[in-house]
């Protein structure tokens, strides 16, 4: 018996090391990640979205908190102090401040990092994706959330993200996948400016 309970905690502290040394090395690649991210000046992303087999496309461009997101043919652009959303089909733009958009700890700007916190995180599996390795992290809500985990992908080589796959508690996924990755681009000093003479027709409206 007293072999029984030894070998027990032998493969108990085995596991528990294991455990620990795929957390270590999964949070030694999130931080080669971040460090490359906010190497650039600036990052510019073609992606695409498939949430439970529809799919759809997008693009950002990214400079310090400062984005432009284009998706499903809504613009949304954060100049550091306001939020502007553009919709055409409706003919108006929302101008808010970023608080009051009720997602301020999901914005764009945060979508490379957004791992640094409130996330537990493990080493998975590797797969060869046309030439490129992509190492997968499982990263898990240490807190109240509706996903239950995300698998996110990243390059091996590069160190930049490929893809980000959210799978939820009711048994619906998202996938996100980087289509293109460009970084230090030329970018002209207003390209984060809203310029309101551009829109004549459409209905401003300011939420304080």
């Amino acid at each position: 018996m007293k072999k029984i309970v030894a070998l027990i905690v032998v493969c108990f502290i085995s596991i528990t090391n294991s455990q620990a040394q795929n957390a270590d090395k999964a949070k030694a690649l999130l931080n080669e990640v971040t460090t490359k991210v906010k190497s650039y000046k600036n990052i510019a992303i073609d992606f695409d979205v498939n949430i439970n087999g529809q799919n759809s496309k997008g693009n950002i461009t990214l400079s310090g908190d400062k984005y432009i997101l284009n998706y499903m043919g809504i613009t949304r652009l954060f100049d550091g102090s306001k939020v502007y959303t553009i919709n055409p089909e409706d003919e108006e733009v929302t101008i808010q401040n970023p608080k009051k958009t009720g997602d301020e700890s999901l914005t764009p700007s945060k979508l490379l990092t957004f791992f640094n916190s409130g996330y537990s995180f493990s080493w998975d599996i590797s797969q060869n994706i046309n030439g490129r390795t992509i190492q997968y992290i499982k990263l898990k809500p240490t807190g109240k959330s509706d996903v239950k985990e995300i698998l996110l992908g990243i390059d091996s080589k590069t160190k930049h993200i490929y893809n980000k796959i959210d799978v939820y508690k009711n048994g619906s996924k998202s996938t996100l996948t980087v289509k293109s990755f460009k970084t230090n681009q030329t970018l002209s000093k207003n390209h984060f400016t809203f310029t309101e003479s551009k829109y004549p027709k459409y209905y401003i409206n300011k939420i304080d």
